[in-house]
């Protein structure tokens, strides 16, 4: 048995990698007024994710070339079409989740996106019935998923004061979330075309670069660089490394419901750390959504073994 598969390091290595998740929503919101980046910036979000990722992904290729992972590839015939799926993984995982990411977190708070993120663990849930058989939709997973929705819904109670619905904000936070959802359920495949930690370089590496070109396109820049903000751009390059490295391979060898319970962290520390990072007012519907949405994963995976 794998120590990936073993319950306590898979509880522990799920835990490190939604805690450092949480981290990211402040960090990204700081990078961005530490590098001059404003919410009119397009261009210039999608250079500052592309490069996070892509170095991210050229840090886990030199790491797995140094400790001699098998760059081969698992399977001998349809190359092309493994090629194309690992493609549109990378395209998906990385450059559209993320460039949605960063677009709606610059229009958002950062507690709220991050409980609004959640979502992606209610879209996994139902993915999952759809197209694994050893996933079947039963009466915990349907109340689960309801009071998670419920969860989201609660962040647009209270006045305008406490935040309310935007396509450029919540609605880019959603389609990361579903970009998220979707990429989980392809770790699988990928993992029968290449080892998994060579596909996640190359997802994070190829749509790192995808996002880095048309964020130059677009006029894209770092208006200015200081020590403090190539700190914050190295933690969320560690950050990235780290968790999806983590998270991919958890992914491959544990049930998703497992694996998935885990990220009910997400947006508690996501929430908690920009209230602490960057100073915004913790709203009470914030406390009301973050529980109802940890609720719903709890019992989404209550009982799972």
């Amino acid at each position: 048995m794998s120590i990936f598969q073993k319950p306590i390091w898979a509880a522990v290595f799920a835990f490190i990698a939604a805690f450092l998740w949480g981290w990211a929503y402040p960090l990204i919101k700081l990078g961005f007024a530490e590098f001059g980046i404003t919410s009119d910036m397009t261009g210039s979000k999608m250079l500052f994710a592309g490069i996070r990722f892509c170095l991210s992904g050229i840090i886990i290729l030199s790491i797995a070339k140094l400790t001699h992972r098998p760059f081969s590839w698992k399977i001998k015939a349809s190359r092309f079409g493994a090629f194309l799926f690992l493609m549109f993984f990378a395209l998906l995982n990385t450059t559209l989740h993320y460039a949605a990411f960063y677009i709606g977190l610059s229009h958002s708070q950062g507690a709220r996106a991050a409980i609004l993120n959640s979502l992606s663990v209610f879209t996994v849930v139902i993915l999952a019935c759809v197209f694994f058989k050893s996933d079947k939709m039963s009466f915990r997973k349907i109340l689960g998923c309801i009071i998670g929705f419920l969860g989201i819904l609660a962040l647009n109670l209270g006045g305008k004061e406490s935040g309310n619905f935007t396509w450029l904000g919540d609605g880019m936070i959603i389609m990361n979330a579903l970009c998220g959802a979707f990429a989980g359920l392809m770790t699988r495949g990928v993992n029968k075309i290449v080892d998994v930690f060579i596909g996640t370089g190359y997802s994070l590496g190829i749509g790192g670069a995808l996002l880095i070109i048309p964020g130059l396109l677009m006029g894209g820049s770092l208006p200015q660089i200081t020590a403090w903000g190539v700190i914050i751009l190295l933690l969320l390059i560690s950050i990235s490394t780290i968790g999806f490295t983590l998270y991919n391979k958890l992914l491959t060898c544990n049930p998703v419901g497992k694996i998935a319970i885990w990220n009910s962290l997400i947006p508690i520390v996501g929430a908690v750390t920009s209230c602490l990072c960057l100073g915004e007012t913790f709203h009470w519907k914030y406390a009301v959504a973050a529980s109802l949405a940890t609720a719903g994963i709890y019992i989404i995976n209550k009982g799972k073994k």
